[in-house]
């Protein structure tokens, strides 16, 4: 059984596969035929179970979509639909009861620490569709926009400037498993997991942490941001804007990158604020191919955690 909760948790040749799958699968598809099966998978007649305790549009999208096109299908759940977590019934019982009815689970939730107790205690698959500490399914998605945009992404430099959140763990962890470098510029008091970051040196990878923005897009491939402030962030808005305020992706710091660097953004994005609209909307910009690619990205792991 496969599980799909962290990019560190699967080997790099694994990883290598999946994205490879999704390049191959994207090529049958048709968009003006949505919702047509091109070719059999593991998902054939599989029921998916998506549970929402954190909404998001591209991952509702992107994961009923994409088990529709693999031949299977979806039931949707969120927080007021179920027990789990509610202390109404324990989350054995209610685990056996999701293995039951489903062939797979995608958990979007607030809590790593319920994505991995849920995992546990599944005897079918789990993908994490986003936690407080990591994204994985959007950094695989990123790796395959690179690499359509820019060719191969091993030995790529790559910069994340803003807040370092929950992507920029998977980021870090993508940087090891797709030997890439990556350079890391947040604002002290906002930076990335510290274990994911010791994880990370321990598998030597190509992580460089540089507080000057500027100089960590000197050069750079891509460059990648998020939301400063995320759903569910119990934070000091006003007071995190103002230490964000020098990290935003915008012309100067596009034109310190390479010529033909890539703009990268989970979205949804607050123009004005980590990006201008001019960026985020220019030639640079592929923030729409990542969000189609989620999609694609999402057939290929499903397809591998059904094998």
């Amino acid at each position: 059984m496969n599980h799909f909760l962290d990019l560190s948790q699967i080997d790099k040749k694994e990883l290598r596969n999946i994205v490879e799958e999704a390049k191959r699968r994207k090529k049958k598809y048709s968009i003006k035929k949505k919702v047509s099966v091109t070719e059999s998978s593991n998902a054939q007649d599989k029921l998916l179970l998506m549970i929402f305790e954190k909404p998001s549009t591209r991952t509702r999208l992107s994961f009923d979509l994409a088990m529709r096109q693999l031949g299977g299908q979806t039931i949707v759940m969120n927080a007021n639909d179920m027990h789990l977590g509610k202390g109404e019934e324990s989350i054995e019982d209610t685990a056996k009861v999701i293995s039951s009815f489903s062939d797979i689970v995608m958990f979007r939730t607030f809590s790593h620490k319920s994505l991995l107790e849920l995992s546990n205690l599944l005897n079918i698959p789990l993908i994490n569709g986003l936690t407080d500490h990591s994204h994985p399914c959007q950094l695989l998605s990123d790796v395959l926009t690179f690499e359509e945009n820019k060719g191969s992404i091993k030995g790529a430099k790559v910069a994340w400037i803003g807040d370092g959140n929950n992507v920029t763990n998977s980021a870090i962890e993508a940087a090891v498993q797709f030997d890439f470098q990556l350079n890391i510029s947040c604002p002290k008091g906002y930076m990335p997991s510290k274990k994911t970051l010791d994880w990370a040196d321990k598998k030597n990878g190509k992580i460089n942490i540089i507080q000057d923005p500027k100089k960590a897009v000197a050069g750079v491939d891509a460059i990648m941001s998020d939301k400063w402030i995320s759903m569910g962030d119990k934070v000091n808005v006003k007071q995190k804007k103002k230490a964000l305020k020098d990290y935003q992706a915008n012309k100067k710091m596009m034109n310190l990158a390479s010529k033909d660097a890539i703009f990268m953004h989970v979205l949804p994005a607050a123009r004005g604020e980590e990006v201008s609209a001019e960026i985020i909307d220019g030639k640079q910009s592929v923030v729409w191919h990542q969000a189609e690619n989620r999609l694609h990205g999402q057939k290929a792991i499903i397809d591998w955690c059904l094998d």
